[in-house]
């Protein structure tokens, strides 16, 4: 997510300037307008890589955030003031980045600054998802309940986004192995093959000297091919961070087969619940929304996820709206409006979560035990073929010593 400066007016009459990250201004802009704020600019902040090491760019690791929001929810429970909370979570913490952080939140509460509005000011290390939990938490007065739901929504993420990241590890290793062979037998083997039968001054088959013209080729332009591969995949990340190539580069992954699809359901599972999260932390319904929708990670799924807030700022109902947009199948949209209609949709957007994340889990298993004997076929096959190749001239040889 961009870091944008915002500046923003106040209910008491106040002008701010805010820094804080989102997907996009026009989603930063509509979650501002929701809290009660007037927003005068929302601008993207130039020249972002050069605040990477400021304090405010600082990132927290996902377990140590997770490690700070137990502790800070146990001392809570423990009816400590929060402050007190702060120093006794300081005491133990490693030094690092989360005690810079903490060491300023502390200072800032000191001063009457509440602690959502104290951690705003770092937006790379706490997301604004987890800044408007904490908020809707002092508004409802029970911050602890808010915390817990945080906790339990960050370990089934964690979880789900674990399962998708090991279900790639198996063929990553399987596709780096075939190219690392392939490459040595064509960077190695075959010009020691090439030069010996050089050496004998024999005619070889048309295959092998295709074979040996490639391999010379390679050879000769390897150090051209890797700083042309390096050079295109640089062009490629920074046309992809551009907001054209994020929405084609988008768009092809979900219409790639398979993985279009389950990265389709993966962002709905990570969007359900953090929208059920969200809702009951106490945050309205349109507000959760637009908060939910930066957690797709997809331009042309938000889009239309924002279509159907659209909807429902116009009145209608949650299910409705999300059917027109067609990114949940039957059951799922059943299950929510049955949620809505009896007033249980914390709990249903729950279930809608864990019928993604169960099918996402058969379909990365599916995918990954197919995949598997693909590549080790391809690999060899190909590295069989380049076998053969090479070997034609000693057959040709055989065959007419036998002769």
């Amino acid at each position: 997510m961009a870091l944008y400066v915002c500046k923003l007016g106040s209910s008491d009459g106040r002008v701010l300037h805010k820094e804080l990250e989102a997907v996009s201004p026009a989603v930063l802009r509509q979650s501002l307008e929701e809290q009660g704020y007037f927003v005068f600019d929302v601008r993207k902040k130039p020249f972002q890589f050069l605040w990477e090491k400021g304090i405010t760019r600082k990132k927290i690791d996902t377990r140590q955030l997770l490690t700070f929001n137990q502790e800070l929810l146990v001392l809570l429970k423990a009816g400590l003031p929060i402050v007190q909370v702060l120093d006794t979570i300081l005491e133990h913490v490693e030094k690092g980045k989360l005690a810079d952080i903490l060491t300023d939140v502390r200072e800032d509460i000191k001063g009457g600054t509440a602690l959502s509005a104290a951690l705003e000011k770092f937006p790379r290390a706490f997301s604004h998802l987890y800044i408007a939990s904490i908020r809707a938490g002092e508004r409802t007065g029970d911050l602890p309940q808010t915390l817990r739901r945080f906790i339990a929504f960050q370990k089934r993420s964690e979880a789900l986004q674990k399962k998708f990241i090991s279900a790639l590890i198996y063929p990553s290793i399987l596709v780096t192995v075939a190219t690392l062979a392939i490459t040595l037998l064509l960077v190695y083997v075959v010009p020691t093959f090439s030069k010996v039968y050089a050496d004998s001054g024999s005619q070889l088959p048309m295959p092998t000297q295709v074979l040996i013209s490639c391999t010379n080729f390679l050879k000769n332009y390897f150090l051209v091919f890797v700083a042309g591969g390096i050079a295109a995949v640089g062009a490629f990340r920074a046309w992809a961070a551009t907001p054209t190539g994020r929405y084609n580069v988008d768009r092809m992954i979900l219409k790639i087969p398979f993985l279009g699809m389950v990265v389709t359901k993966y962002a709905v599972a990570g969007f359900s619940r953090t929208l059920a999260t969200v809702i009951g932390s106490g945050i309205p319904i349109v507000e959760s929304l637009k908060m939910s929708v930066g957690t797709l990670n997809n331009l042309i799924l938000e889009r239309k996820l924002l279509h159907a807030v659209g909807r429902v700022e116009e009145g209608t109902t949650l299910s409705v709206a999300i059917e027109s947009v067609h990114i949940m199948p039957p059951l799922a949209l059943r299950m929510l409006a049955v949620g809505e209609s009896t007033g249980a949709l914390e709990e249903m957007l729950g279930d809608i979560s864990e019928y993604f994340e169960e099918e996402v889990d058969r379909t990365l298993h599916v995918i990954t035990t197919a995949v598997e004997p693909a590549i080790m076929l391809v690999m060899g096959l190909v590295i069989g073929v380049i076998i053969i190749t090479m070997y034609l001239p000693i057959f040709k040889i055989a065959g007419a010593v036998g002769g």
